[in-house]
């Protein structure tokens, strides 16, 4: 089994780009809308991009396991698992919105190692591997040293879900503390905080192919991708990114 580490994340920043690319052929475009069993939507891009990286994958390390949010999970006991979200944002992807990106995470031996978020319509990727930094389109990113909520940019989805998952008053009390809030969301909005563009972004409600970047991301970047108790996982179900100065603060409007 290939696990070197510089193979691998160099491996996922061209399947990423792939995938991505493939992205663009329906962006814009008039593509049928279908719904899942939880009302998400979902399109042929979705299918068909998350398609062509797992070939890309399967042809590259046979033996690596896949979990992809659109098509399940292969080799679930291999010790290197690769994450896909191969549109993360589709409600902004069927809106013609280029906040959308797609997602890679690889984890090995239970340990996020690997993260790519890529923004194909704007032409943005952030990379990061373990121990060897975060870069946006090849420059070394780095969060930025926001000291106080009271200085912060704060990035969400939306503003009705923190409400539906039980996080509406730390929700409201995060929008009065801060200095500006934007719902430029999703995963986007994790990686403006690992480039320094934003301080905080919060999702209530993350599956795992949403989360799976992140960690090593902002991790990589100088900053912390953890759940609202302060545990840096993936597999929590929410979690926000921001500057390990402003953790703290956030923190104490969560617990």
């Amino acid at each position: 089994m290939n696990s070197d580490l510089d193979v691998i994340h160099q491996a996922a920043i061209e399947i990423a780009r792939k995938g991505g690319t493939h992205t663009l052929n329906y962006f814009q475009q008039s593509v049928d809308v279908e719904r899942k069993s939880d009302d998400s939507p979902v399109t042929v891009a979705d299918r068909e991009a998350e398609s062509v990286m797992r070939e890309a994958i399967g042809e590259r390390f046979p033996d690596h396991g896949i979990i992809g949010e659109e098509h399940g999970h292969t080799n679930e006991s291999s010790s290197i698992q690769w994450i896909l979200d191969p549109i993360d944002g589709t409600k902004s992807f069927i809106h013609g919105v280029p906040f959308y990106t797609t997602l890679i995470g690889v984890v090995i031996e239970d340990e996020p190692s690997v993260g790519i978020i890529h923004a194909p319509a704007l032409e943005e990727m952030c990379e990061a591997a373990r121990g060897k930094g975060a870069r946006l389109n090849g420059k070394v990113c780095r969060v930025r040293e926001c000291k106080t909520l009271g200085e912060a940019t704060f990035l969400s989805t939306d503003v009705y879900t923190p409400a539906l998952c039980n996080y509406g008053e730390a929700f409201d009390t995060l929008i009065q503390k801060t200095r500006l809030h934007r719902t430029w969301g999703d995963a986007y909005g994790h990686m403006m905080v690992a480039t320094g563009r934003a301080d905080l972004m919060f999702d209530p409600e993350l599956h795992i192919w949403d989360a799976a970047p992140l960690l090593t991301v902002l991790r990589e970047a100088g900053g912390i991708f953890c759940d609202t108790a302060g545990k840096e996982t993936i597999e929590s179900g929410n979690g926000f990114s921001c500057s390990r100065t402003l953790l703290p603060e956030v923190l104490e409007v969560f617990n």
